[in-house]
């Protein structure tokens, strides 16, 4: 899944995004067991999700303005590692969803994303999500997730 996430997002060839690798993934638990959430086959992980609560402070560091990239404005990454343990979380990133193509349409993805805000939700207050979309199938997941949980969503806009 790390390899299909990397082909996707090309995260690698993007310094603004968060690279997702062993010690990203063990950071992210320590964050909320929730942050990570998965869909398993016998033959194994079929779709996978990361969110990552954060500070109103943050989210508000991180959207930008349509039309408006300021110089220096808060990349993934910078989003990833502002976020500590401890803190209390009132909002909450949808960093990645993937699903195989195989099972894709099937409502995999919305249904972990949901299962990781609930329980995300269990110990903080959160009170709104965001995301920063890289398709037409992510904005629509978006969108669904937040019609089910009745939270308002911010989108990072993308050049």
């Amino acid at each position: 899944m790390i390899q299909l996430a990397d082909e996707f997002f090309a995260a690698k060839d993007d310094p603004n995004q968060l690279s997702i690798d062993e010690e990203v993934m063990a950071r992210l638990k320590l964050i909320h067991p929730a942050t990570m959430n998965e869909h398993r086959l016998p033959e194994g992980p079929v779709a996978w999700t990361i969110v990552i609560p954060t500070t109103q402070e943050t989210m508000d560091l991180f959207l930008v303005p349509k039309g408006w990239i300021p110089k220096g404005s808060m990349s993934e990454k910078q989003l990833f590692e502002r976020t500590t343990t401890g803190q209390s979380f009132t909002a909450a990133y949808l960093c990645s969803a993937l699903v195989l193509p195989e099972v894709r349409r099937q409502g995999l993805a919305q249904r972990l994303l949901i299962e990781s805000i609930r329980s995300m939700q269990r110990d903080h207050p959160l009170k709104q999500l965001y995301c920063w979309t890289f398709s037409e199938e992510g904005k629509m997941l978006a969108k669904a997730v937040v019609r089910e949980l009745q939270l308002p969503l911010f989108e990072r806009w993308k050049k």
